[in-house]
């Protein structure tokens, strides 16, 4: 499947071939091997060094004063805002500390101070995912939204703009992803406000609210109008692409399941996810996604033992037979576009996947 687009499967339930034993087998070798355990050492740097960069730039924001080189400040705090994203996913997976409390605090923390993202919407809805990814009417993240990620939706798009847009949806993708940090921020505060379940409710809106308000009293305060509103738009432009963009080559293009559907919970992690090659470049810059088939099987495990438990991962695919995908960074970006505009153009052609053809 490597390099590949693949369609929706069939609608039928196949009797699960991996079996629960397979995954309790892998389970078993991986905390045999020790890769579930904590990396405190690892995390506190990351975190430190991400503080003092987002500290950096501030100053930096400061002695800078009126030039137009703040575009390019405004540009490395995207960057470094993405990290506090990614350390906020960490810790909301439980994948920093052995407590569940002191996960849930810095994952509010990190998310909601520096990043101005808001957990309490953020895991209910990145939990649904992680249980049914690309399921239909369960995986939030392949709903109905600006793009249409199945043909289903796409053909109730097919008419006036929206039919347009659609049929464009993916050469528009990127540049639909520099508003993306724009809506994170709206969606999660939305979420948060009406949602009265929502765990520590009240002190997320002030945090996230607190936040976003002193960022742009700062700008404000500090550079001149044009200025301020130019390192606004490149921060969030550059906010969105680099956490879309991250996310995004994880999923896109790989098998959509029906509703009825039931699949095992090794096909169905592995089946539906793809891995990112690139080496420690991309590990950073994609703050450990790019071992999306390994994170969805353990989603807990630290991130930087992501990248030692793949070799067990993929061998242990191939003996059972369950199909591992990889591809570079640059062919994901070419596979999301291409599935994007094959929906949109209703085009639910016969790609070629070893799940698909397996269930026929």
């Amino acid at each position: 499947m490597s390099g590949t687009t693949s369609s929706s499967l069939p609608p039928r339930t196949r009797p699960a071939a991996a079996g629960a034993g397979s995954y309790t087998e892998l389970a078993a070798r991986i905390r045999s091997s020790g890769l579930m355990r904590r990396r405190y050492g690892w995390y506190w740097r990351r975190i430190g060094l991400t503080v003092l960069a987002f500290v950096g730039i501030w100053v930096g924001v400061v002695l800078v004063g009126h030039s137009w080189w703040q575009l390019v400040l405004a540009a490395a705090l995207g960057v470094v805002v993405t990290q506090f994203g990614f350390l906020g996913h960490d810790a909301a997976h439980r994948q920093i500390f052995v407590s569940a409390a002191w996960n849930d605090w810095t994952a509010r923390l990190l998310s909601g101070v520096f990043a101005g993202l808001c957990l309490g919407w953020w895991k209910g809805k990145h939990a649904r995912h992680h249980a049914d990814p690309n399921k239909e009417g369960r995986d939030p993240d392949i709903a109905a939204g600006a793009l249409a990620f199945t043909a289903d939706v796409a053909a109730s798009r097919s008419h006036g703009g929206a039919g347009w847009f659609v049929r464009r949806q993916g050469w528009l993708f990127f540049p639909l992803l520099t508003l993306e940090g724009l809506n994170l921020h709206q969606a999660g505060l939305r979420h948060v406000i009406a949602d009265r379940g929502v765990p520590h409710r009240r002190l997320e809106v002030a945090l996230v609210s607190t936040r976003l308000g002193l960022y742009v009293a700062a700008l404000l305060w500090l550079l001149p109008v044009g200025h301020a509103a130019a390192f606004f738009g490149v921060q969030m432009a550059v906010f969105g692409v680099c956490l879309g963009g991250s996310f995004a080559p994880s999923h896109k293009g790989m098998p959509i399941v029906p509703k009825d559907m039931h699949i095992d919970f090794l096909r169905r992690q592995v089946l539906m996810s793809r891995n990112v090659r690139g080496g420690t470049v991309v590990d950073v810059a994609m703050g450990g996604l790019n071992y999306q088939i390994e994170h969805h099987l353990f989603p807990s495990m630290p991130r930087p033992n992501l990248k030692d438990a793949q070799p067990i991962v993929r061998e242990h695919c191939r003996r059972q037979g369950v199909a591992y995908t990889e591809a570079g960074l640059f062919e994901s970006y070419g596979i999301v576009v291409r599935y994007l505009n094959d929906v949109g153009l209703n085009a639910r052609g016969p790609f070629e996947c070893p799940l698909a053809s397996s269930m026929r």
